[in-house]
């Protein structure tokens, strides 16, 4: 498949070419605009928001989803290693380092958004869905650091990812863990995500564990430690004025980003990459564990949320 993949890659630059022959002003600002939604720095705001604010189970399992995406997505560029677009007479409006086949944006896109359309069950929300999916996608193409191809991938990745997610995740390990002792879920979330890490592939630099499996695998066991002791100890409730909620909001994600930048601040910047990677694993870590469980405690403390084990929307998979 790779000499295949390699094969359309003048076909690829040929569609990139045309594509931005339409270039303007605006077209630059919404592609662009588009291509943010799929960052890291969007998830970062949209997962805390969704958890602290809308529907704290959706929050979690949109969390899982998005870094079992990653990581696929992660596998499969390593696996491929497909270079980016290169042409003289190409536009590039990002540009990025890591290989180019699957788009992980695209992929990422296709996962998220149809989980929450299947979530609200609305056909406005299945219409927004598309609309953004379409839109991140194409503007991977459009800012010259994706193949067309390279979208095909991700979109097809992301929709089996999905509906493995929901028949496997939601209705078969979800609720398995649930029935389980707070002590298994714990030994469970730690232990299954470092079985991730090392399994992983060197990355393209050939660093082993590599940096984007310790990023991924961090949050997972942030994500696994915390929720079911916040579920445990706190069980917030995500209801409440719009006050409160911004309030919630604000708050967290300033406690999200001392503890994201304190490290850095406090820590020397080079390690040896054996110890670089366990500080990356144990940073994610406690910047996950820090989002489910000590900003809710927090929250409750300084009376912006109330405890309710049930505190979410009622939002169901049919």
């Amino acid at each position: 498949m790779g000499e295949w993949l390699q094969s359309l890659i003048p076909w690829g630059t040929d569609v990139i070419l045309w594509l931005q022959s339409f270039r303007t002003p605006a077209l630059d600002g919404l592609f662009v605009g588009a291509t943010y939604l799929g960052e890291e720095y969007f998830y970062i705001g949209f997962l805390p928001l969704v958890y602290w604010c809308i529907h704290k189970e959706l929050g979690i399992q949109l969390g899982y989803l998005l870094m079992l995406s990653n990581y696929l997505n992660g596998w499969a560029k390593l696996l491929y290693r497909l270079p980016r677009p290169a042409a003289a007479d190409m536009a590039y409006l990002r540009h990025e380092a890591s290989p180019s086949f699957p788009s992980g944006h695209s992929q990422n896109a296709v996962a998220m958004w149809c989980y929450l359309a299947l979530t609200v069950k609305r056909a406005a929300f299945w219409i927004l869905a598309i609309v953004l999916i379409a839109l991140i996608a194409i503007s991977r193409v459009y800012v010259g650091v994706h193949f067309p191809q390279d979208l095909a991938g991700g979109l097809l990745i992301g929709g089996v990812l999905l509906a493995l997610y929901v028949l496997l995740g939601d209705r078969v390990i979800a609720p398995w863990l649930r029935r389980q002792p707070l002590a298994l879920r714990l030994v469970l979330g730690a232990v299954a995500p470092l079985i991730m890490l090392f399994v992983y592939p060197r990355d393209y630099n050939g660093l082993y564990p590599a940096e984007t499996a310790a990023t991924i695998v961090g949050v997972l066991v942030g994500i696994s430690l915390g929720a079911p002791l916040e579920e445990r100890y706190i069980g917030f409730s995500v209801a409440g004025p719009f006050w409160k909620r911004l309030a919630r909001l604000l708050v967290g994600i300033a406690i999200i980003v001392l503890v994201y930048l304190l490290p850095k601040l406090l820590l020397p910047e080079t390690f040896a990459p054996a110890l670089d990677t366990a500080i990356r694993v144990l940073r994610y870590a406690l910047m996950a564990f820090t989002l489910t469980v000590v900003a809710p405690w927090l929250f409750v403390r300084l009376r912006l949320a109330d405890r309710s084990a049930r505190g979410n929307s009622g939002c169901r998979h049919a």
